[in-house]
Parts: C-alpha cells; sequence; structure tokens
C-alpha cells in the first residue's frame, strides 16, 4: 500500500524526478508480484511435491509389509536408532533379538527395534519388512506427507517473495548509483565556477 501511496504523492509533485517515479511503479510492481507470484509457485510446489510423495506412500505401502515378530530376548539400548520417516521418531525404543516370518514365507532371526516398554521373551509385536524379510522403516503416511508438502509449498512462498524483494533492492540500488553519478557529473561540471561573480551561481 506505501508503493501505491508514493505513486500518489510524486505524480503531482514539482520536485519529482523520473527516477523517484520508476521507484514507486518498480515497489509496485514488486507489490503485485509477492501477492500474486509467491502464492502461486507455493500451491504448484506443494502440489508436486505432494503428489510425489503420495506416490511414494503407495510404493511403500506397496513394498513393506507388517509382519508378527516374536522377542527372543532384550538386546543393549541403542540411543540411535529411531525412524527418521515419522513424526515420532524420537519416541524411545528398545532393541531385542525377535523371530519372525517373512512374507515369502521363510523364517527370519534377528536385532530389531520395538516400542514395546517392557519387552521379555515371548512377547509379540509388529515390524515392518520388505519382501524378502530383511527390516525396513515404517512406510511414510499420508499425513506426514501431506505435512511435508505443505512445508514445501510455504517454504516456496516465501523463496519467492525473498528472490523478488532482493530483484527489487538490486534495481533500486542501480538507480541510486546512477543518480549520484549523474550528481558527480553535474557538480563537476558547476564546480570550477562555484561562487566566481558573473557565472550567474
Amino acid at each position: 500500500m506505501r508503493a501505491i501511496g508514493g505513486l500518489r504523492r510524486w505524480r503531482h509533485n514539482p520536485l519529482c524526478r523520473r527516477t523517484d517515479l520508476a521507484e514507486a511503479w518498480l515497489a509496485l510492481a514488486a507489490l503485485l508480484l509477492v501477492l500474486v507470484a509467491a502464492p502461486l509457485t507455493g500451491l504448484l510446489v506443494g502440489r508436486a511435491a505432494d503428489g510425489a510423495l503420495q506416490r511414494s506412500v503407495r510404493a511403500q505401502h506397496q513394498a513393506r509389509h507388517p509382519v508378527p515378530a516374536t522377542v527372543v530376548r532384550r538386546l543393549a539400548p541403542s540411543p540411535l536408532e529411531t525412524d527418521p520417516e515419522t513424526a515420532s521418531g524420537l519416541e524411545a525404543r528398545h532393541r531385542v533379538q525377535a523371530r519372525w516370518t517373512a512374507p515369502d514365507g521363510t523364517e527370519r532371526t534377528g536385532p530389531a527395534p520395538t516400542r514395546l516398554t517392557d519387552p521379555r521373551p515371548g512377547d509379540r509385536f509388529r515390524l515392518w519388512t520388505d519382501r524378502q524379510g530383511r527390516l525396513v522403516a515404517r512406510p511414510l503416511d499420508a499425513a506426514t506427507a501431506t505435512t511435508h508438502a505443505v512445508l514445501a509449498g510455504v517454504g516456496a512462498a516465501l523463496v519467492t517473495a525473498g528472490l523478488v524483494e532482493c530483484g527489487r533492492r538490486l534495481i533500486v540500488w542501480r538507480m541510486v548509483l546512477r543518480r549520484y553519478a549523474r550528481w558527480d557529473q553535474a557538480w563537476g561540471r558547476a564546480g570550477p565556477d562555484w561562487g566566481r561573480t558573473g557565472t550567474g551561481s
């Protein structure tokens, strides 16, 4: 709104220079770009990200299978094992030696994370495996994918607005440099005669 007010103020001002009017028009154009291009870019990026992430969610749910497992024994805790693909990746986990049957029917045994509060031999829990029975991370859920897509869209909109503002500031900076250069030239022409009698100054 300041840009529109600036245009109205400068348009009928006898002291208005062309560069002042150009700066006001530039500010208005930048404002319109921020109001139109930034949300549009955010919407397009968010939709594209959501489409890609939802395809990934479907692919992961097809390739990863929940299977029941049985605790053989409890293992020493490992604080580094978290699930990075879920929002609850920082939840406390226990490591156990577990036994499970892979989707292809083979019996598997190995260390596995569990969210059981007090795992004991014989306790049952669910874990995720691929088709060969290898342990994999829990598949991404649709809600988390949508959240990531929204964040990507908001980030793209903010980056677009920042780029527009940086472009506006760069153009104004160049305009100010040219204005100073013209002032230096005018001063260079008038400077030698400054204060002399009969020069009209």
